[in-house]
């Protein structure tokens, strides 16, 4: 009995993260003078977040100066929505060696 329910509670959740994953906002994790994932694809019109869980201030900083965060504390987080297609390099200001890239496709 015990693994009748073990694998139906197994289906129940198989079925709900991909509904979880589609309506989560893809997130960049800044720790250890880093971006994670360094390199994230997404389509028009999604909003990305970032969130520094690094015990320094960093910075969210587009190459071209498209979009531009403040100093982002412990525990800050910065949100910008990429409407336009293209591929969008980042750094922090703070320490330039840390960069980032988001490619944005074509809304489907």
């Amino acid at each position: 009995m015990k693994t009748v329910v073990r694998i139906f509670l197994l289906g129940v959740l198989l079925l709900a993260v991909p509904a979880f994953a589609e309506d989560a906002t893809p997130q960049v994790v800044i720790d250890k003078f880093a971006y994670a994932p360094t390199a994230l694809t997404v389509a028009a019109g999604t909003k990305v977040t970032w969130v520094n869980k690094d015990d320094t201030p960093h910075t969210v900083v587009e190459n071209n100066k498209k979009f531009r965060s403040a100093a982002l504390d412990t525990g800050d987080s910065y949100s910008y929505t990429f409407t336009e297609p293209g591929t969008y390099h980042y750094f922090c200001t703070f320490h330039p060696k840390m960069v980032g890239t988001v490619t944005v496709t074509a809304k489907n």
